[in-house]
């Protein structure tokens, strides 16, 4: 069994995408990171990074004791390698996997909760580019990496909310046929249920829960 500690943000629907197609037994501990539960002493054990998701992987494949794994792409590649799918099933296609979910680590996890021009505008537009790179990445073929993959799982969740970040998703004919075929899976469907049932009833974030959030620093380990 799989402990999950997860709250229904990108990073953490990757996950649950994950875990429905591959149909590994998981437990969904919920970490509602507008009330600072991802500060607390048993969720900083296994993740000291202090963000959700994170597992605990309480029957690991060589036997041995529970292991935990914080970072989502980190936990997509434990998963696809535990459960033998959606890693690449050659060393080139493992390549072409791995390249793809680490940009997509680099570029989509972003923030831009201030409502400065500049900075809403700059990010708008690398939005658009990065729309753009996909676009042109599934002119010929059906996913990020050919077959269904991590890499896809890992890029879905960011393109969800196309209209908040200022898209328009019938501007990149490729990347909109790729995200109704992904949204279509009833392992997608089963993945985003789960995570609404998590935050249903939840308040939403307040601006001091916002400064907690993304206010951190080194010293505090909470905000500035």
């Amino acid at each position: 069994m799989i402990d999950l500690h997860y709250w229904p943000t990108p990073n953490g629907h990757k996950i649950t995408m994950m875990l429905e197609e591959t149909g590994l037994p998981y437990t969904v501990k919920p970490v509602n990171i507008g009330a600072g539960e991802q500060f607390a002493p048993a969720f900083l054990a296994i993740a000291p990074n202090n963000r959700m998701p994170a597992i605990v992987d309480h029957v690991p494949t060589d036997g041995g004791e529970p292991i935990s794994v914080f970072e989502s792409g980190a936990i997509l590649l434990y998963l696809a390698h535990k459960s033998g799918h959606f890693g690449g099933a050659t060393p080139r296609a493992h390549v072409e996997v791995v390249q793809w979910l680490m940009w997509q680590n680099h570029h989509f996890n972003r923030y831009a909760p201030e409502k400065i021009g500049y900075a809403i505008d700059r990010y708008v537009k690398e939005t658009n580019r990065l729309y753009g790179v996909l676009d042109r990445r599934l002119a010929d073929r059906a996913f990020v990496a050919g077959e269904y993959s991590v890499a896809d799982m890992a890029c879905y969740p960011w393109v969800v909310p196309h209209e908040l970040q200022g898209q328009t998703l019938s501007d990149f004919s490729n990347l909109q046929r790729w995200f109704e075929a992904i949204r279509e899976r009833p392992a997608t469907i089963s993945a985003y249920e789960k995570g609404k049932a998590v935050s249903d009833g939840a308040a939403p974030m307040t601006d001091e829960q916002r400064r907690v959030l993304f206010g951190q620093t080194a010293t505090s380990g909470k905000a500035a």
